[in-house]
Parts: C-alpha cells; sequence; structure tokens
C-alpha cells in the first residue's frame, strides 16, 4: 500500500520508494517484526494498544485512505481479503 501511495502523491517510479515513504515502510516493518500481539490480530488498527508514535500513525493513516481503494485496481485478491479479515474483526 506504501508503493501505491508513493506513486501516486510523491510520483515514484514502480518498485521503488521516495526516502519518506522508503521510512515510514522500514518502520511499519519494524513495528511488525516486534509486536507481542500480531498472532493475536491481523492489523495494527485492531490493536487496543497502539505501538505507532503519533506522527507516523497519522501518516499510515494517510497512505491507508489512499491505498485502499486504489488496491482494488491494483491487486485485487489482496484487497478483498484484507475487506473480509477487517470486517471479521
Amino acid at each position: 500500500m506504501i508503493e501505491i501511495y508513493c506513486r501516486g502523491q510523491h510520483k515514484s517510479k514502480k518498485g521503488c520508494l521516495c526516502p519518506e515513504c522508503e521510512a515510514l515502510a522500514a518502520y511499519a516493518h519494524a513495528r511488525t517484526e516486534h509486536c507481542p500481539r500480531m498472532a493475536e490480530k491481523t492489523f495494527c488498527s485492531a490493536c487496543p494498544r497502539p505501538c505507532y508514535k503519533p506522527q507516523l500513525r497519522e501518516q499510515m493513516k494517510q497512505v491507508m485512505r489512499y491505498a485502499g481503494p486504489r488496491m482494488l485496481l491494483h491487486d485485487p485478491v489482496a484487497a478483498v481479503r484484507h475487506l473480509v479479515l477487517t470486517r471479521s474483526l
């Protein structure tokens, strides 16, 4: 989703991220890797104790708002899977 956002908002090339989006992706990956609740939940939005810094959490929300609807065009299977999983929470 970050790649979709970066291509649309920052005009990056396919497969590449701008430094800002690269940092956000690295931060998100680190949060996911070290999450003690990842086995219990599927998405960070379902977590009772979010660990994202407030500024980065807002930035990730912007990414999701932009990329979510566009995901249907880029990867329809992943988009539907994401919708099913979030609706079952």
